[in-house]
This record gives structure tokens, sequence and C-alpha cells, in this order.
């Protein structure tokens, strides 16, 4: 019979389309998967970098009227990557033993995370 020679071209073109929406759906999710990886990855680093910042401060002297404290020499920072000095602001309108510390982990330039603490005299 002539209906059973093959499939028509118009077969063959729907069966091409809806594998083509498959491939873009398909490359579509491995992008957002490798973007949301990167992204946790860079947090999971800017965490761990702040973090052992505040405990280097929070052990550091304590200095009255400072702008800000230094950051850890022994702190293994990777390629890319930076953390500012640490910022002292005052929580109140003089410096009576209790300072507010903004520690700030940056990506190429860019702001990943930053922590406020709080360093008090004791």
């Amino acid at each position: 019979m002539r209906s059973e020679k093959g499939m028509s071209l118009i077969e063959t073109a729907v069966a091409l389309a809806i594998l083509g929406i498959v491939a873009v759906a398909y490359l579509g999710g491995i992008g957002t998967s490798l973007k949301s990886t990167t992204i946790a990855k860079e947090q999971t680093t800017a965490q761990s970098l702040v973090i052992s910042e505040v405990d280097y401060v929070k052990n550091y002297p304590y200095q009255y009227s400072a702008s800000e404290y230094p950051v850890d020499p022994t702190l293994d920072i990777p390629l890319g990557w930076s953390v500012p000095s640490p910022v002292v602001g005052l929580v109140h309108a003089t410096d009576d033993g209790i300072q507010k510390v903004t520690i700030t982990a940056e990506y190429n330039g860019k702001e990943i995370l930053s922590m406020v603490t709080y360093k008090v005299n004791r």
C-alpha cells in the first residue's frame, strides 16, 4: 500500500521541531545549573573569608577611635578575591567601648558578601 512507504516530509519536520524544543530546554537547564553553581561557590568562599576575618577582628586588641582594623595576615585569599580592611563605625556618639565593624568580601571588584559585627572592649 502506498501509505506504508515511509515518513512524509511533514512528519519529519514535526519530529525535528520537537527534538529542537527538547534540546533548547535541556541546554537552558544546564546553563541555569552552571550559573547557580557559580553563585553558590562565590557565596561559600565569601562567607568563609568574612567569618575568618570576623574571628580575627574579635581577637584583635580593642582600639579606641579606630577607623578600621587590619586584615588577618595569615588569611588565605584566593585569586580574584579581596577582603578590604574592616571598617569601624560608632554605635553611640562617642567611642564608649562598643564598635560596629563591617567586613566585606569582594570578587573581581564586586562585593559578594558584607557582614556587620560588634566589637566590645572588655
